[in-house]
């Protein structure tokens, strides 16, 4: 075997290892990526999966864009006149849900559109951008949101919509009451308030209030709101 023949097989032997070794090095890097955006997404992982149809590469590749777009995006603070308008703007929408529940979700989806707007995020203009920006930040509770803005929008989108979110019966106002709640996440991360707020028991965990006070507007049951 000539000298040459020798080098040129050394060349292609070498030439496959290091493809195989930079293919190894990308699924691994791959395999890593995934736990990782499973790990920082949480439950926004697996509803993109659901989305789209259990394909995981598709999914990481859509979370992964996200953060590219909006990883670097730095929240800006509330002055503390802003945050006091900003709550109560949230206990007015709150004390709404009691005899307008459909009002109550459209002030809640316009309230924390306007908030993200101020935080920093995209425009509430562009819903589904300012979404995909906050799912990055606040991933854990970002289908607060979403939910009271499929509520608040779901008259205007015709019968698909009211049917996800129900009529004007029971079903449609505990649908509606539960995106409220767990849209006040959303809006306590956002304002800022304290470990200890955003950890409060959920209203209808809530202790009864003393004799003489008011009833929290979220201690309502079907019978209490308009509509039930």
């Amino acid at each position: 075997m000539s000298t040459g023949l020798i080098i040129a097989l050394i060349v292609i032997v070498a030439a496959v290892l290091i493809v195989a070794a930079v293919l190894f090095l990308r699924a691994r890097r791959g395999g890593h990526g995934g736990r990782s955006l499973k790990g920082r997404f949480g439950p926004e992982y697996d509803r993109a999966v659901a989305r789209h149809d259990g394909d995981t590469k598709a999914a990481e590749r859509e979370l992964s864009e996200r953060v590219q777009r909006h990883g670097s995006l730095h929240e800006r603070p509330l002055e503390p006149a802003q945050r006091q308008q900003y709550e109560a703007r949230w206990a007015a929408a709150q004390e709404h849900f009691v005899d307008s529940p459909q009002q109550a979700v459209a002030e809640a989806d316009q309230l924390l559109a306007e908030l993200a707007g101020a935080k920093g995020f995209p425009d509430g203009g562009r819903y589904e951008e300012q979404l995909a920006a906050l799912s990055v930040h606040h991933a854990r509770h970002v289908d607060g949101y979403r939910r009271v803005h499929r509520a608040a929008h779901a008259g205007a989108g015709g019968g698909a919509g009211m049917a996800a979110v129900g009529q004007s019966g029971t079903a449609g106002t505990e649908e509606m009451r539960e995106a409220m709640i767990e849209a006040r996440l959303l809006f306590e991360e956002l304002v800022g308030q304290s470990e200890t707020k955003r950890h409060r028991p959920a209203p209808q965990e809530s202790a009864k209030p003393a004799d003489g006070q008011q009833h929290a507007p979220w201690a309502i049951t079907r019978r209490h709101a308009k509509g039930s």
